[in-house]
Formats: C-alpha cells, sequence, structure tokens
C-alpha cells in the first residue's frame, strides 16, 4: 500500500491496549440503537422536554398509541426511559438527562445546535 502509515511499535501499542473490549463495544451498539430510528428521536426529544403518557406522546408528535407504545417499550428495555404509575396514568420520561445530552451533541455535530 503506498499511502499506508507504519506505526511505531509504542503507538500499536497503544492502540491494541486501548481498544475496546468485545462486551463493550456490544453494550455501545445497543446503546446507539436508541438514536437509530426517527421516531425514537422525536419521542426522546419530546421527552427530555417533559414526561408524557402515551396518548400525550401520540398526539403531540401525531403518531399512533401503538407505535408510540412499541417504540418506548424499545427504549425502556435499552435503558433510555423509564417510567412511573399514578393510579391509571403511566408518565415516561428520560432515565438519565445524558441521552438528552446526546441528542444535543449529534445536533451540536450537525451544525444544528
Amino acid at each position: 500500500m503506498e499511502n499506508a502509515i507504519s506505526l511505531d511499535r509504542r503507538t500499536q501499542s497503544i492502540i491494541e491496549n486501548c481498544m475496546l473490549s468485545e462486551d463493550i463495544l456490544s453494550d455501545l451498539t445497543c446503546f446507539f440503537t436508541i438514536f437509530s430510528d426517527k421516531t425514537r428521536l422525536k419521542m426522546l426529544s419530546a421527552l427530555a422536554i417533559s414526561r408524557m403518557c402515551v396518548s400525550d406522546l401520540a398526539g403531540i408528535l401525531n403518531l399512533n398509541q401503538t407505535t408510540v407504545s412499541h417504540q418506548l417499550r424499545l427504549l425502556k428495555n435499552l435503558g433510555a426511559v423509564d417510567y412511573e404509575r399514578n393510579g391509571k396514568i403511566i408518565t415516561y420520561f428520560l432515565k438519565d438527562e445524558l441521552i438528552g445530552d446526546m441528542l444535543l451533541k449529534g445536533m451540536e455535530f450537525l451544525g444544528n445546535g
């Protein structure tokens, strides 16, 4: 290869020692799937502003409740959202403000933040 850069042994060793383990790579892959769907991104954006129930999310995002429920289940399983029950009302919220921070960082990266 003409354009290949030959790394010195020290640099190569540092890189090899700092590479992410397979477990961490799997965890990161799961984490980033949270942001890989437009519907989930809409929902996360809304939940970054306020806690909401399924019907509120469906109404404000112009989605059907089945879609919202399905995506909330995925987001809950991925650890991005949690819920609180108050009688018959279940409200959903971001489990960690870092999720909202990731949305903002993505927008900043794209020049929209």
